[in-house]
């Protein structure tokens, strides 16, 4: 929901209109009625319906009659009656569409004690009315500790003041008969107002607070949903869901109102539908029906001996398969049925991008150091390569002689090596310092 003040800003997150509940447009409101007979002007002759629609904080409306024929819009703040002084609402809906509203409801508007319209609200009732709204959360706080003290079994959940400030009303609501005459003794002294109490359902603390379901999206309540139709576990079992109350539960802790949606599509195909507690008798034995399908109209039945195997039959199989039982006629047994119902897929596997072998990155990479070296060993003539350069004789790295030995080495020429390999290293490790001049 949103009006036309609301937006979104540069990073793409909604902005809104910052109203908090009293949108001018009553787009963001609750409960919102479009009015589609908006744009549709009257007849010359025909006066327009004298009752308009207000909405008050959260999803309460009230229909008022104006008397006066005041020029009023959608979006207008009005000084409505109340039974003691006067209150502040916003006008939602006018016109024709108010009469079929009314209609909905239950009011007739032909009924002489509703309440009127006095005025467009100046700016010293806004004032006054926008005080009195900014002191509810407070007032809300200190009348749940006041209960708390009072060791009284209820939950005050929300707060509306009168546009003049004058009184305040409290919702509450409790599971047993709570004695609040203390209370009120004591809020009314300390917020010097008058006080009402009314009790709700947990279904119209709901509808006042709102809040998001399981679903994703806003309550059915707090949205467009204005009369709560009873729902019980029968709708649950029509529609084969499991009775988890935590699943079935909505945020008011009753059975969802969502259940009743779907439930008159589900009657009206269980009317010719077999019983979920079916039994066929064969002359393998009774077969007992274990899963329905009620959109594919098919339904699975084992056999007790043999709980793990399980045929699927048609409606229209099974409806005929009773109609020989209820005739004192039993079949051979379920798998015959059953068998013309198997249809056999073929598994099309199209390799679209080319990746056939789950082990293509399994092979370790070989170097393109050894692709070189492979590739000069192939490609090299036999008795090495021409441009190998000579070594000279007597140097470590000659080729060794066809016999595949190296030549020994004399044994004095092994010992005075090994001695200057040894006095290197000893030089190496020492620190040399200043080294003295040498002499002539």
């Amino acid at each position: 929901m949103a009006c036309g003040n609301c937006g979104t800003s540069s990073d793409g997150t909604p902005r809104g209109c910052q109203n908090n509940g009293t949108c001018g447009t009553d787009g963001c409101n609750k409960l919102t009625v479009f009015d589609w007979l908006a744009n549709m002007s009257l007849p010359a002759e025909e006066a327009a319906f004298d009752c308009v629609e207000v909405r008050f904080k959260n999803a309460r409306k009230e229909f008022y009659r104006n008397e006066d024929r005041l020029p009023l819009a959608v979006g207008d703040v009005v000084a409505t009656q109340a039974k003691a002084g006067h209150d502040i609402g916003i006008v939602t809906l006018t016109g024709p569409l108010v009469r079929i509203q009314m209609d909905k409801k239950k009011v007739d508007y032909k009924d002489s004690s509703l309440f009127k319209i006095y005025r467009k609200a100046n700016q010293k009732d806004i004032e006054i009315w926008q005080n009195a709204r900014n002191r509810e959360e407070e007032i809300k706080k200190g009348a749940r500790e006041l209960a708390i003290a009072l060791k009284l079994e209820m939950k005050l959940s929300d707060v509306e003041f009168q546009g003049d400030a004058s009184k305040a009303t409290f919702y509450y609501t409790s599971e047993e008969r709570v004695d609040f005459r203390q209370l009120i003794k004591d809020m009314a002294k300390a917020f010097n107002i008058r006080i009402e109490m009314r009790q709700i359902g947990l279904r119209q603390e709901a509808q006042r607070l709102g809040g998001i379901g399981s679903c994703g999206r806003e309550l059915c309540c707090s949205t467009w949903l204005t009369d709560f139709r009873s729902v019980g576990t029968a709708a649950a079992r029509y529609q084969q869901l499991s009775l988890n109350p935590q699943k079935l539960a909505g945020q008011c802790g009753k059975l969802k109102c969502c259940l009743n949606y779907e439930l008159d599509v589900y009657v009206d195909a269980l009317k010719d539908f077999p019983a979920a507690d079916t039994k066929l008798r064969t002359e393998k034995g009774i077969a007992y029906c274990q899963k329905v399908d009620i959109f594919k109209e098919k339904l699975w039945f084992t056999y007790r001996d043999d709980p793990a195997n399980w045929h699927m039959l048609t409606k229209e199989q099974v409806l005929e398969i009773l109609e020989k039982n209820k005739n004192q006629e039993t079949i051979a047994s379920v798998e015959e049925y059953a068998a013309d119902n198997v249809v056999k897929v073929e598994k099309v596997f199209e390799n679209v991008v080319g990746q056939d072998s789950l082990t293509r990155f399994d092979a370790p990479k070989r170097g393109k150091s050894n692709n070189k070296r492979r590739n000069k060993s192939g490609n090299a003539p036999q008795g090495g390569a021409p441009n190998a350069p000579k070594s000279a004789p007597g140097n470590r790295n000659n080729p060794k002689p066809e016999g595949g030995a190296r030549p020994p080495r004399p044994e004095g020429e092994r010992t005075a090596q090994a001695g200057r390999s040894n006095q290197k290293g000893r030089n190496n490790g020492r620190k040399r310092g200043p080294q003295p001049p040498k002499q002539a």
